[in-house]
């Protein structure tokens, strides 16, 4: 995996299919899955009622899918990749995005994102257009979550 102080935009072509780094863990509860429900007006019972998600078959409320793909951009900064050379990312979007497992809440869950470069591609004045694989994992569930490939289009300093 990189170190952080070495992952620059101007080697980025050099690095693609390297595993970059692992994020530290984040830790979501019943709140902030409530909240995200709000926001998005997707505040259903299988997200957002405890009760009623005991008698699912999950057992337990479940993150919304689109909750842990929000945090794709907290991942990769809090896994101090941000290039040295570049600043003022903006997200360009997602190519294949999986919800491969139900992320069921309890008394909270951890998820973290292991971080994979696919691909860097010049674009004008040095700026680059990075694709990064994402692949989470919820803390106690075997394999991986949600895998995502993650477009940041980052200029160049």
């Amino acid at each position: 995996m990189t170190n952080k102080k070495s992952f620059l935009l101007s080697n980025a072509d050099k690095r693609i299919g390297e595993k970059l780094g692992i994020s530290p863990w984040v830790s979501i509860d019943q709140v902030q899955v409530n909240v995200f429900g709000e926001v998005t007006r997707w505040r259903t019972p299988g997200h957002c009622d405890p009760e009623y998600a005991k008698e699912t078959p999950y057992g337990g409320t479940l993150l919304h899918g689109f909750h842990a793909v929000a945090l794709l951009s907290h991942f990769y900064k809090s896994a101090e990749l941000w290039p040295l050379d570049g600043q003022n990312p903006l997200n360009y979007g997602l190519d294949r995005v999986r919800i491969l497992k139900p992320i069921i809440i309890g008394d909270g869950v951890r998820l973290r994102s292991h971080i994979t470069l696919l691909d860097a591609q010049k674009k004008k004045g040095g700026d680059m257009l990075l694709k990064n694989q994402h692949d989470i994992e919820a803390e106690g569930v075997e394999g991986f979550v949600v895998c995502a490939e993650y477009l940041t289009y980052w200029h160049s300093i």
